[in-house]
């Protein structure tokens, strides 16, 4: 194979990995690393806090690998994704299907590193993000299931670092189920046309006419239950400083979907990378000044 070959070849990778777009880790890590912080109370060991950063990357990679494999024959119908590797037929199947596999065994290699509570928790975490692609094919919000995929870093975290799930850790993992069905409804809004037309299902689709008015109250969610988190974990000041910057990012949100052009979702769909950073930036703040 000649090196102009190998170039495209990993290029097709890269974008299949969506290596190019680390907008979705950043959107699996923050709420990550919400968990380890206050997990640790803090103070989170440097090994786990790697563990949890590289196996994060390695996750989304493989399941961003399982989603264009299950959703390849949608793809190419949508003008955003029909450029994607499987969708063009730059990769066969089978190849996403073994990168996702090797992706998966390093992060599981990781896993190994951890508790027993840790690793239990792993086969959980495997199997919703595997399950996840087919959830748009019959389940009117599989904004939800999503927001449990992304948020399984979570109880992991508690686990590992704890041994334990406490009901912080679930009331956390419910605001990000919130955080996370607030953003995929503003992605899902971009596709609501092609979507229709295929027959997927989407929370931008059930909710109709009130997609708007999902988003915020989910934002509204969010906040509401990260302020009890914040009650049970004693945060102060700067945590809910924290929280008054991603409202204020959240209310920004509502005039970019308000007119609901594909342009206004998509760039608050990724600015959502900043409503978790504030949160984290809150939750650091608090620890680093204690």
């Amino acid at each position: 194979m000649s090196w102009p070959a190998i170039e495209r070849r990993l290029d097709a990778y890269e974008r299949l990995l969506r290596l190019d777009k680390p907008i979705g880790t950043l959107l699996l890590l923050w709420p990550t690393l919400w968990a380890v912080w206050l997990a640790s109370r803090g103070a989170p060991r440097t090994e786990i806090l790697a563990i949890f950063c590289v196996g994060t990357l390695l996750m989304r990679s493989a399941g961003c690998a399982v989603n264009d494999f299950f959703d390849r024959g949608f793809d190419r119908h949508v003008d955003r994704t029909r450029d994607r590797p499987l969708a063009a037929g730059e990769i066969r199947p089978a190849e996403a299907l073994v990168l996702a596999t090797l992706l998966a065994a390093a992060a599981f290699a990781l896993v190994l590193m951890l508790n027993r509570t840790a690793l239990l928790l792993s086969f959980a975490a495997l199997a919703i993000a595997v399950t996840y692609p087919l959830t748009k094919r019959f389940f009117a919000l599989p904004q939800l299931y999503l927001g449990v995929a992304f948020g399984f870093g979570i109880p992991m975290a508690y686990g590992a670092i704890q041994n334990r799930l406490p009901a912080e850790c679930w009331v956390l993992l419910a605001a990000n189920i919130c955080y996370a069905f607030a953003y995929d409804t503003e992605y899902a809004m971009v596709d609501r046309d092609d979507d229709a037309k295929l027959g997927m299902r989407t929370s931008a689709l059930t909710l109709g006419r009130y997609d708007v008015a999902g988003v915020m109250l989910a934002y509204a969610g969010m906040l509401g239950l990260l302020g009890w988190v914040g009650r049970m974990a004693q945060l102060g000041w700067p945590y809910y400083a924290g929280l008054a910057v991603a409202a204020a990012m959240m209310a920004y949100h509502f005039r970019l979907i308000r007119g609901r052009t594909r342009e206004g979702c998509f760039a608050a769909f990724r600015h959502n990378n900043w409503v978790g950073a504030a949160v984290f930036a809150g939750i650091a703040v608090h620890y680093w000044l204690r």
